[in-house]
């Protein structure tokens, strides 16, 4: 049990807030809008980099025929000229008002070298910091790393105060603050499972998830308000928010209902979990017995017994979970794989969408950035829709399959058709975001839980910092892939991106193909609302597991 932070405790020594049962919904709602706080300022902090690309390598002969009318307007008034752009003096230069070292031919190549440094460390820090999560307090653990991950990103912002130009320092500040963004995800993910149970997770999840959305909205306003005369403090800005709001987390986030009830964690499982789990729980099958330990945790009035979810509490103290027990949870592989492509996708769009729009269009960078929120703004409703579908059919698998299949055909026709006019830009723009963010927000959220409190964990709330990680550290592998390929691809042709992309959801949907067919199969003997792939696939799953539980 961890301790309770020092401003709920000066709470609740006012007698605004008690240590008891009865309050434990109003901190459950607290860490809901907390946890949502933490991870969007994540993406605030990340998207400063996709804004700030246009600033760095620009059209030079457009900015040299801004400059001559500047000059001639500015000698009406008799005053002081001195514009020596932005590294190169020289305006003979088509470079003169790039930022060295991205001033040369290959500047795309840098940009995807750079996305490819914070994203790989990324990928491979997200399977230490789960495993991490697991063994320190989860306050302790994000709050640390929100204010590290602050000051690496200022630190790329530094560049532009201290004209800084070489390409060592740009790569060392995005592998610091990739290594300490890895800290986000786990910790948030973990929180949320311990303080909600599994009914309508894929709604409450979903509602939840739009931080990453509102991270890069707020993102890409933040970065664009300020990146055409100063673009440092694009960077600056955003890292002082995120290492604030990590400030206001070490006051006051509470790891789990325990520490405020001193009563042991309660896990939250379907009729046919109990079935698959049978005996490695206590449960209690009448509704009197129900309300009784349900009141030890939280409100009965906030319980809905009569859909089939019934409390349980572990007999067992929880252990850390080993790396390749994790892996022996069904559905982990399939869905951490799926995410790898799904995410590729995503990330794809994060980082380089302000600059595709800014190349293929006549918008400034700062036009670029604000109109590249509207595929987060779609994204929000996807992820709702994602988790709103999933709930309602019981089929996590099928719902991303066939959002991923319509992201396909989205992003062939925006690439085809978004440039016939504005208006049509805006809503290809908005769906195919939709369809893209949702099926990547139901995977690392709902799907994640439902994992991580699998029956055969026997309601070990630490596995879920660990299969989550899992999850999320694989879908990072393509998070690095994407933008880096990108890089490489993007000289030879918007197009081929694109292609790149719709083949990377297709091949998500395939690697979900096992699991779609056994939902359906549930669906025909049992009708839609059910599925069975989270329930114990034989009786053995649970020794396996436990001979696994420390390896790796």
């Amino acid at each position: 049990m961890a301790s309770i932070p020092l401003f709920i405790r000066l709470l609740q020594r006012c007698g605004c807030c008690q240590k008891d049962k009865h309050n434990v919904t109003g901190y459950r709602y607290g860490m809901l809008v907390l946890t949502f706080f933490c991870y969007m300022s994540y993406h605030i902090a990340r998207k400063p980099f996709s804004i700030v690309k246009s600033e760095l390598h620009r059209n030079c002969s457009a900015a040299l025929l801004n400059t001559e009318w500047m000059h001639y307007h500015i000698s009406l008034l008799h005053l002081p000229i001195n514009f020596s752009g932005s590294g190169n003096s020289s305006q003979n230069s088509s470079t003169w008002c790039d930022f060295p070292p991205f001033d040369k031919k290959d500047f795309q190549s840098l940009f995807g070298d750079l996305d490819y440094a914070f994203l790989f460390t990324y990928a491979i820090g997200m399977f230490i910091s789960g495993m991490i999560a697991e063994r320190m307090s989860l306050r302790y653990f994000l709050s640390i790393g929100m204010i590290f991950t602050g000051l690496f990103t200022s630190m790329f912002g530094m560049g532009y105060y201290f004209n800084i130009h070489v390409l060592s320092f740009y790569i060392f500040s995005q592998i610091l603050n990739g290594a300490f963004s890895t800290t986000g995800w786990p910790a948030v993910v973990a929180c949320m499972g311990n303080w909600f149970g599994k009914e309508k997770r894929g709604l409450i999840m979903g509602v939840w998830n739009s931080h990453t959305s509102f991270g890069n909205i707020f993102g890409s306003l933040i970065a664009s308000a300020f990146v055409s005369y100063n673009w440092g403090l694009s960077f600056i800005v955003p890292g002082c928010i995120i290492g604030g709001i990590g400030v206001i987390t070490f006051f006051t986030l509470i790891d789990s209902p325990e520490d405020v009830t001193g009563e042991a964690s309660y896990h939250f499982l379907s009729n046919e979990d109990e079935e698959s789990s049978e005996g490695s729980m206590v449960n209690t099958n009448s509704d009197d017995n129900i309300r009784q330990q349900y009141n030890t945790v939280e409100d009965i009035s906030n319980a809905n017994i009569s859909s089939g979810t019934k409390p349980y509490v572990t007999t067992e103290e929880n252990k850390p979970i080993g790396f390749i027990g994790a892996l022996k949870i069904p559905g982990v592989i399939e869905f951490a794989l799926c995410l790898l492509f799904a995410k590729l996708v995503s990330y794809t769009f994060l980082f380089w969408l302000p600059f595709y729009i800014k190349k293929t269009s006549t918008f400034t960078t700062q036009a670029s950035g604000i109109i590249s929120t509207l595929f987060d703004v779609g994204g929000i409703f996807g992820g709702i829709t994602a988790g709103v579908v999933s709930d309602h059919t019981g089929g996590r698998a099928t719902t991303c399959g066939v959002m991923l299949l319509i992201g396909a055909g989205m992003m062939y026709v925006f690439n085809a058709c978004g440039s016939s006019s504005l208006a049509l830009f805006i809503v290809l723009l908005l769906i195919t975001g939709a369809f893209v963010n949702g099926p990547y927000a139901l995977i690392t959220t709902a799907v994640s839980a439902d994992l991580g409190t699998h029956p055969v964990l026997k309601g070990n709330a630490k596995a879920l910092s660990t299969v989550t990680a899992i999850i999320d550290g694989t879908g990072s592998i393509g998070a690095a892939i994407g933008p880096f390929l990108t890089g490489l691809i993007s000289p030879s042709g918007w197009q081929n991106v694109f292609w790149m992309l719709i083949a990377a959801n297709i091949a998500a949907t395939l690697l979900l193909s096992r699991l779609m067919i056994k939902e359906i199969n549930c669906w025909r003997v049992n009708g839609v609302g059910t599925s069975d792939y989270f329930r114990i696939p034989e009786s053995s799953s649970s020794s396996r597991l436990d001979n696994s539980e420390h390896e790796a």
